[in-house]
């Protein structure tokens, strides 16, 4: 066990300056655009899920956020909600990029989850347009609503002073997370045995994605922090972390729960975004996908 615990501290510490770098640049990227994103989404119109997909790939706090008052104003599509949703990853990006892990890899994963976004953004609002095509469509005047700024509320800690104070809230938040996750995963692999976890969950090829759906689900950045470390320790596939990562929308869900009133609604957007996350992880290890 001290070994698992060293182990877990060294590899946990080493990542810490190249994490709050990473963030540090994030913090400036999103300063500079969030504004910008959140009128592209407003204006979106019938191309909602495909600027909803792009804008959510880029590294910004509380952007699912957004994007669900946004729908609960009904200002946004629930096709334009789900690509957000589906393109955003949450603490993915920053925990790959402070690893060292190659910019292709990164780059496909991105582009995977973007191209599902899209395309299922599209045939969710197609579908939904076929259901209510009799239904009036509000006016414009009548889809202007204040959006509250909810950052805070989603404990992402997003101040609007010092970029520097706000990446190093970032990274000692994240930072700890690693450190659990990190020594949950290092345990179970020196109880059970790595062979016997790849067993389990790297070699069922729709036993992963279906759990790793399920953990993406948990309204809150631990799930894209335990779903990258265990992607990095090849305790699951990259079929698996995608399915994960597809349906982890961070806080944006439990946002949605508490401004969106209709609670049959938001089980069916729940249910909607797991079955396209753990359907699309099955998919893509059918096809043997590797990064």
């Amino acid at each position: 066990m001290f070994e698992v615990i060293e182990e877990t501290i060294v590899d946990s510490v080493k990542i810490l300056p190249f994490l709050f770098i990473t963030y540090l640049i994030m913090e400036y990227i999103e300063h500079k655009m969030k504004q910008k994103s959140k009128t592209a989404i407003k204006k979106s119109g019938k191309y909602g899920p495909l600027i909803g997909g792009i804008v959510g790939i880029f590294p910004q706090c509380g952007f699912s956020v957004s994007a669900t008052n946004l729908y609960a104003g009904r200002v946004i599509t629930l096709g334009t909600l789900i690509s957000v949703y589906l393109a955003t990853s949450d603490e993915m990006l920053p925990i790959f990029i402070s690893e060292g892990v190659a910019p292709i890899i990164i780059i496909k994963v991105l582009a995977v989850k973007l191209l599902i976004g899209i395309v299922a953004g599209f045939i969710i609002d197609f579908v939904i347009k076929l259901i209510h095509k009799n239904k009036k469509e509000k006016t414009e005047e009548e889809k202007e609503i204040e959006i509250e700024h909810l950052c805070e509320e989603g404990h992402c800690h997003c101040e609007d002073g010092s970029i520097i104070k706000s990446a190093l809230s970032h990274t000692i938040n994240i930072f700890a997370f690693i450190i659990i996750v990190t020594f949950i995963i290092n345990t179970l692999v020196y109880f059970i045995g790595e062979e016997n976890i790849s067993n389990l969950l790297l070699d069922r090829k729709i036993l992963g994605p279906v759990i790793a759906g399920l953990v993406g689900l948990i309204p809150n950045c631990a799930a894209s922090v335990i779903l990258t470390n265990m992607y990095l320790e090849n305790v699951i596939s990259a079929a698996s972390m995608i399915s994960g990562l597809l349906t982890g929308a961070g806080v944006g869900l439990a946002v949605l729960f508490k401004t969106n009133k209709n609670l049959k609604e938001n089980l069916k957007i729940v249910g909607i975004l797991y079955l396209i996350g753990a359907i699309s992880g099955i998919i893509l290890e059918l096809l043997g996908f590797k990064i």
